[in-house]
């Protein structure tokens, strides 16, 4: 057999693999987009005037399907690949968090919002009595840009952290980020809309701030969508992610404090994060299903643990465990996603006496964020308790109870 069999098999395998880790809608998007793209390109259509957000015909002739239509269509090649590679790993992170049909409609929420800031600010810009820049009135922009800037911010704001990494190369405050990735594409790329990316950046730090709150239902109106008919093809798809288990005011809850530092988008890590996947001679054989989606796709974990936590987790779970349940050895993601209930439920029961101090590991406010998601205030402790403080794990603990 050829070497570069061997080789080309990996990789197609890897491939497969990271796709499948990729949730519904998420990766929904990326179909869609890159298909109206290859219609485009197949058909040679480039009237990008007629669908592209245009404010002067938004206003005036009250085109409001540009505000929806002009998102899904790219200009180039380099611009589709993009804006995908950028959604992916933001969209499959806060997918496993809301759920599918709450991103939906928060990317909605989200391009609305874009819109009428866009278009605010266009209006005052050019009717302004001291100079006029009647240019942005008639600016046409297109792409996904503009709601991954927004989703860029709820991320960052979600993730806690102190600090992120620009293409590798240097640390910025968190907070500035998205204002940091703001100039660069400016200085660095062409035919860039600058107050298209603008008002991302604004629309998701006014979603963080609660502004939307009062137009974002609660997680009865998502169950109710998810339990009709007509959308019960895409429920039982295992990539699909149930809204349960979320807070239930409707809207993810942010916090900080976290000192540590986020790959976050456009990092050095994305770097090793594609390697993850290219092919190595002598690795072993992975998991044909992603642990990630065990079941019907009910889990909202997040998706960013290390790779060895889960060993990590179900030995910390197994010390806890009661003597009438031997430990059983551990094994692969698949084993231990099997016996991660009974592990909890162990440690649910030996953490009732004397185990009641390693509580105090996990501050108030970890706490109180955790019972704002919806769970129980004595669930919470037991699960930070057993993930030793490690938000991410202790949330993974609390959904698979819910399952």
């Amino acid at each position: 057999m050829r070497p570069n069999i061997v080789s080309e098999a990996g990789l197609s395998t890897r491939a497969g693999q990271w796709w499948e880790g990729i949730p519904f809608f998420t990766s929904a998007v990326v179909i869609v987009c890159g298909t109206i793209y290859l219609v485009c390109l197949l058909t040679g259509y480039d009237s990008f005037y007629e669908i592209c957000f245009l404010p002067s015909a938004v206003i005036s002739q009250f085109q409001v399907y540009r505000i929806y239509i002009s998102i899904l269509f790219h200009g180039s090649l380099l611009h589709v690949l993009f804006n995908m590679m950028a959604l992916v790993p933001l969209g499959s992170e806060l997918e496993r968090i809301m759920g599918s049909i709450r991103l939906l409609y928060i990317m909605i929420l989200l391009a609305t919002t874009n819109a009428i800031f866009h278009l605010v600010i266009a209006s005052l810009a050019a009717h302004n009595p001291f100079r006029s820049f009647q240019s942005l009135m008639n600016e046409c922009a297109i792409g996904f840009s503009g709601i991954i800037f927004s989703m860029i911010v709820i991320e960052t704001s979600l993730s806690g952290v102190q600090s992120r990494s620009v293409v590798g190369l240097f640390n910025v405050p968190a907070k500035l980020y998205p204002w940091i990735l703001l100039v660069l594409f400016q200085l660095l790329l062409t035919n860039v809309s600058f107050l298209g990316h603008l008002c991302g950046i604004l629309s998701g730090f006014a979603y963080t701030y609660g502004l939307f709150n009062l137009l974002i239902p609660g997680t009865s109106f998502y169950s109710s969508v998810e339990a009709s008919s007509w959308l019960s093809t895409c429920t039982r798809r295992p990539k699909f992610i149930l809204c349960t288990g979320g807070n239930p005011s409707g809207h993810i809850p942010t916090y900080s404090g976290q000192n540590t530092n986020s790959s976050g988008l456009f990092s050095g890590n994305i770097w090793r994060n594609l390697s993850t996947w290219m092919p190595q001679r002598g690795a072993s054989a992975q998991p044909t299903q992603d642990s990630r989606f065990p079941g019907s796709g009910r889990t909202l974990g997040s998706g960013q643990l290390p790779v060895n936590s889960d060993s990590n987790l179900e030995a910390r779970l197994l010390d806890n465990s009661s003597p009438d349940h031997p430990a059983p050895a551990i094994g692969t993601r698949e084993q231990l996603s099997d016996r991660r209930l009974p592990a909890v439920d162990n440690a649910v029961a030996a953490s009732r006496g004397p185990a009641a101090h390693q509580v105090s590991i996990a501050s108030d406010a970890e706490i109180q964020q955790l019972v704002s998601m919806g769970f129980e205030k004595t669930q919470v402790e037991v699960a930070l308790a057993a993930a030793d403080g490690d938000l991410n794990v202790a949330v993974e603990i609390l959904m698979s109870q819910q399952v």
